[in-house]
């Protein structure tokens, strides 16, 4: 019988450092189970994985990482699905048992970014997160919009994507941040478009005046734009 997961987690264990894990918590307010490896590291043993025998591994995830394993472990799960070289439809059957089992903010934005799958087959991956675009879970919602932000913020897909947003709703603050950061990038890249979309939309003021403030903090945007964005922010 394999004992690939343990023999992972042992890997883990051996990598982590007791201050790191302290800062780490701090930045994943209720994420307690954290051992404090370094994402580098994490990637690594993933990478390691997907060269070898990732099904195994994988089907055996499945199982035996959810409630009650470490944060690490949920990450390299996301990961290995990531850097394992599979067909697309078995990908997405191995994302259908991953996503529901994201816990925070940061397993969900760094797996989201290594799906460069994503990039590659647009019309089938952005088809394929609308069930999560449409969930009621606030980490497989933020997944979904993340996803956007990270693979589909392009002339195809921008009307969609600015929809998307304008119609999220959902009272959990990782949604409503991913929704910020979201349309803030797509306004670096589309500012006429998504200064239409910030002058007239149905958005909580959380929201819109978030997505402003991100806005204005990047360094892409000039002075002037700054400034009259700033006339759009809600009391």
């Amino acid at each position: 019988m394999s004992n690939i997961i343990e023999e992972t987690r042992e890997k883990l264990i051996e990598a982590s450092e007791v201050e790191y894990k302290s800062f780490n918590q701090s930045l994943m307010p209720g994420t307690n189970l954290v051992l404090g490896v370094r994402m580098p590291k994490v990637r690594q043993i993933a990478k390691e994985i997907a060269k070898g025998d990732f099904r195994t591994y994988l089907e055996e995830a499945k199982v035996k990482i959810g409630e009650g394993s470490y944060h690490e472990e949920i990450m390299m799960e996301g990961l290995v699905i990531a850097y394992a070289k599979m067909e697309l439809s078995e990908r997405f059957s191995y994302l259908d048992i991953f996503v529901p089992k994201i816990h925070n903010w940061a397993v969900c934005d760094c797996c989201s970014n290594t799906y460069k799958f994503m990039d590659q087959y647009q019309e089938e991956s952005f088809a394929y997160i609308q069930k999560y675009l449409s969930s009621k879970r606030e980490y497989e919602l933020r997944f979904g919009i993340v996803s956007l932000l990270d693979h589909f913020l392009n002339e195809t897909y921008i009307d969609q994507v600015l929809d998307i947003c304008h119609h999220v709703r959902h009272e959990g603050y990782y949604v409503k941040m991913a929704a910020a950061w979201t349309l803030s990038i797509c306004y670096v890249k589309f500012p006429e478009k998504t200064r239409v979309l910030l002058e007239n939309n149905t958005m909580d003021d959380f929201t819109h005046n978030k997505t402003i403030q991100k806005i204005r903090e990047s360094y892409r945007v000039s002075k002037e734009e700054k400034e009259s964005l700033n006339l759009l922010k809600r009391k």
